[in-house]
């Protein structure tokens, strides 16, 4: 069997979750990772647009473009969530 080697950061996050009990609480963490996530991407964005690396030619080119993996779900479920 492999043995799975957890980095500090990973090691850190199981300890803090291990602390949610409820469904509410685990709610609470989704919305404040989704917060913490879209702030990273906004800050990203602000970068890229201040350097030049994409704008509003840019912006209206990538319009109506659809990137995701199309996923063949015969079962008609989630694939995952």
């Amino acid at each position: 069997m492999e043995t799975i080697t957890f980095t500090p950061a990973q090691v850190q996050v199981f300890n803090l979750v291990s602390h949610i009990k409820t469904a509410a609480g685990l709610e609470k963490l989704r919305q404040q990772l989704a917060a913490f996530y879209a702030k990273q991407i906004d800050e990203e964005m602000d970068a890229l647009w201040e350097s030049g690396q994409f704008d509003e030619k840019r912006l209206q080119e990538l319009r109506g473009s659809h990137f995701r993996t199309p996923y063949n779900n015969t079962k008609g479920t989630v694939p995952f969530v």
